[in-house]
């Protein structure tokens, strides 16, 4: 079943939440890629199992589970157009296959909310999967999230965004 995006609004909501739906949502495709995980199991398990904060943990948020689920359908739904965005904003001679996993998890993630969440502006979503991002890479890997995506925003948002 195809849904539509959900299109989820930032007021009121707690900026942590979307970041914690962002690395579920990078290591929810990661697991798709590398373990052929069905599309609506992996949101179940990462619904029910992963993305629940840790009710002793002061430093854990409850994630935004509708933007979890927005931004992985949206990829799954929309990689044939993400794809050709992510490999004309690669450096001369890379292409999309040829980087790691989770990279490109990070990259389809990050150039699916450039396109489809306006209510986010484009140097946030670049800044929160440059943070991602770090969180996986100690190498070049954040600056070609930070230089990948910024291409992308350009050509897909408004200057004013």
């Amino acid at each position: 079943m195809t849904t539509a995006p959900a299109q989820p609004t930032s007021k009121g909501l707690n900026p942590k939440a979307r970041s914690a739906s962002r690395l579920g949502a990078v290591q929810a495709l990661y697991q798709m890629d590398m373990a052929g995980t069905d599309l609506d199991e992996i949101i179940e398990e990462f619904n029910e199992q992963r993305l629940v904060a840790d009710p002793d943990s002061e430093e854990m948020v409850e994630p935004d589970q509708a933007h979890f689920e927005d931004v992985v359908r949206g990829v799954v739904r929309e990689q044939r157009d993400i794809d050709p965005l992510i490999n004309n904003a690669l450096a001369k001679g890379w292409s999309l296959a040829r980087i790691d996993s989770t990279l490109r998890a990070i990259l389809r993630s990050g150039a699916y909310e450039l396109r489809r969440c306006d209510d986010i502006p484009l140097k946030v979503v670049i800044n929160e999967y440059v943070d991602v991002a770090h969180a996986f890479f100690e190498g070049d890997e954040p600056g070609v999230v930070n230089a990948v995506l910024d291409r992308i925003g350009r050509s897909v948002r408004a200057p004013s965004k």
